[in-house]
Formats: structure tokens, sequence, C-alpha cells
């Protein structure tokens, strides 16, 4: 139960960051055993065309593709069609000799043989593979090959044979470290199914669901429905680790008008969806609803209670991440498919034991938590999403309205 007053203090913030400029407009639904509890939208999808951020918004997710796509791989475990303890070599043969990088490498060439990643340590960023925007080698190596999965790089099957020769940045399962592996599960979907990542998405996800305004490209007829994205850096909005802020809080990155996302050729599973914060919520509502909505069941209970239980031997703290992620990592467990609160306390944020979260790039959040029956969905569009602390922020307002 909610208390009102608590609640509109939700808008009062959203409105303060629209006010101080660090974004644009941004919406937030929150749902509490299957009901609409609270929702807001403020400011604007576009400063170029003054269109409001409103319920119909669409924006890019993201890394909240990674739980779709962690979804699609687990109906595919579900018919024993693939198992997770597989070698990724199984279904891409690309795979097949991997090199890893000796500890305190420095160069490219000092590493040592290493065996294939397993499908369970690409879910859970164990895997060896890393991001561009990650330090280190390997992501250094990928930013020159630009080896990030932006919506107009092509096949998957091209992108990730040059990933392919590339060494891993430790041995599978050394260590945690934020990575494209969800990407990399993209492919072995289509290997497994036949199908496009994209034509499987739609079948057996966004179809059972009816999630009609999310997909790979800007639906027909979206127009300047399709948000903006902005950024507050005065060079690439997805450097994550860049500290070279521009003059410009709010400076066009990516417009609705001739956005790669109009024409998308790469079906990235780590982050190439673009959706409604309505049609998100369908979603989330089938993880809260352990496998159901919409009248069918794309997975089991069991299937979905293991997925969102911690999958590492501790936090992700102690397993010597040296990564961007997109939560904290002190107090917090890694799922196969985000995040899962292991201790508040060290998490340092209101929350409760189990809840499983995950966000995008251009700092989208939401969280499922099941002790209180809650579905939170937060959209905006700044990247990154390392420039304010809005995610610990909104959970603390949410928390502090419950009263029962």
């Amino acid at each position: 139960m909610f208390d009102q007053t608590r609640l509109d203090r939700l808008s009062h913030w959203m409105e303060s960051y629209v006010e101080q400029r660090k974004y644009a407009g941004s919406s937030f639904l929150l749902r509490q055993n299957g009901n609409e509890a609270f929702f807001h939208a403020c400011g604007l999808s576009s400063l170029e065309t003054g269109r409001p951020f409103q319920r119909d918004t669409l924006v890019r997710i993201y890394s909240m593709t990674k739980p779709v796509t962690s979804v699609a791989l687990m109906t595919l475990v579900e018919r024993g069609l693939v198992h997770l303890n597989a070698p990724v070599s199984e279904f891409l043969p690309e795979f097949k000799d991997m090199q890893a990088l000796v500890p305190a490498a420095e160069r490219l060439d000092q590493t040592e043989a290493a065996p294939p990643p397993t499908l369970h340590q690409l879910l859970t960023h164990t895997s060896g593979l890393s991001y561009p925007f990650n330090p280190g080698l390997l992501p250094q190596a990928m930013d020159e090959r630009d080896l990030i999965f932006k919506p107009n790089q092509g096949l998957l099957e091209h992108l990730l044979r040059d990933l392919a020769g590339l060494p891993l940045a430790f041995q599978p399962g050394a260590r945690w470290e934020y990575s494209v592996g969800i990407d990399v599960l993209g492919r072995v979907i289509e290997v497994v199914s036949g199908q496009s990542l994209e034509q499987f998405f739609r079948s057996e996800i966004l179809e059972p669901l009816d999630m009609r305004e999310t997909g790979f490209s800007a639906p027909a007829g979206a127009g300047d429905r399709f948000a903006s994205l902005y950024t507050p850096l005065a060079g690439d909005a997805m450097a994550l680790n860049s500290a070279d802020h521009g003059s410009e809080c709010l400076r066009l990155f990516d417009s609705h008008i001739g956005s790669p996302f109009e024409n998308t050729t790469t079906f990235s599973g780590g982050g190439g969806l673009i959706s409604t914060i309505d049609d998100y919520a369908k979603f989330a509502d089938m993880l809260r609803n352990r496998g159901a909505g919409n009248g069918c069941r794309l997975l089991g209970p069991k299937t979905v209670d293991f997925m969102m239980r911690n999958h590492l031997p501790g936090d992700i703290a102690s397993m010597g991440p040296q990564s961007f992620a997109e939560q904290p990592m002190d107090g917090m467990g890694f799922g196969l498919a985000g995040a899962v609160v292991l201790n508040p306390g060290l998490v340092k944020v209101p929350g409760s034991i189990g809840d499983f979260s995950w966000g995008g790039m251009a700092s989208t959040y939401f969280w499922i938590d099941w002790q209180n029956d809650l579905t939170a969905i937060f959209f905006t569009q700044l990247s990154p999403s390392s420039s304010y602390p809005s995610r610990a922020e909104l959970k603390a307002l949410v928390h502090a309205a419950m009263i029962e």
C-alpha cells in the first residue's frame, strides 16, 4: 500500500531533473499486484521539435534488451535444444580454439590457451569477453574494430567472426566483466532456431505478450514518437568512463530523424531493442508472474525462479570486476538476466532481498520486487547511464512511499 502524498514526490523528483536540464524528459510506471499504482511523464522527448515525453514515447532500451534475450535462450533450454554448460563452440565453431590474455598482459599477443566459454558464462558475464568502453587490452582492441553491435553493423555472424579472432580478457569463469556475451547468445539462438533473432523475438516473446511496439527498428508510422538521445559528454555518448563534459548538458547525439534505428541491420541481443513503457511493463510483469503473461506462458515458474537466483559464488564485487556495470556491485549478485539484491545494506539502496533489476545505457531502468509484488519501469534518453544517481534515488522514493 502506498501513501499518495509520498508517491507525489516522484513527480516532483522527475520534474526537477527536467528543470535542471539533467534529462530532457522521462516517464515512470509503477505497478503493484498487477495494477497500476503510479504513472507520470514530464519534459520533452525531443528538444528540437518540442514533442512532450509521453506514455507512448518510444525509447532505446539498450541493455534492457539483455533480459529479453535471456528469456529467449531459456525457452530453448526448456525445450531441450540447448543446455547451459554447453561450450559456445558447439553452436559457433569460430569460438573453438580460444586464447586468453595472460595475467598482467601488456600486449594482445601475450596469451595462453583457453576453453570456449559456456552458455552459462556468457549469460553471467564471466566468459572473458568484454565491451569496448571497459578498461584493458581487449576492450581497446574491440574499440579499434568497432565491435559494439550498433544497429547498422550488419549480420551478427560477421561481427562474431571478428570477435572470436580476439583473445579473451581472462580465463572463462575467473572474473566478472560486463560484456557482449549476450550478443553472442543472440547468434546462438539464431543458429539453434533457424530464425533471425528478430523473427524469434517476434514469434516467441513479443507477439505472445502483445508487445506490438517493441522491436529492433522504430515501428512503421512511429514518426516523432521515437525520442531523441542526448548526452552531457563533449565526445562519444557511449564513453562511460569519460570525464569530458561539454558546455551543453543535453547535446543531441541521435535524433529521431535519420537514426540508425530506423533501418536496423544488426539484431543486438545485448542492446538493440526499442520499446514503450507499457510494452516493457508486459515483459517485466511476465517475469513477476513467474513466466506467464497475456494469457499465455513463456517459461515455467521453476525456470524463472532459477533465472532470478544469484549464479555467482558471491556478490559481483567479490569477482574482481574491472568493468562498468549498470548496477552497484557490493551486495549485488547476478542471475541469468540481470542483477539480484543479496544484501540491501551493502548495496546502499533501499530494497528487498531478491529484487531483480537491470538498466540501459540511455539511463532507462526497471526492477521487480517479489516481496512487495512490484514492477517498476523508468524511461528517459540520456547516455551514459552513469551521468546521475537517478536509479538509487528513484528506488529510495518508491520505498519511502510504501506504508504497508
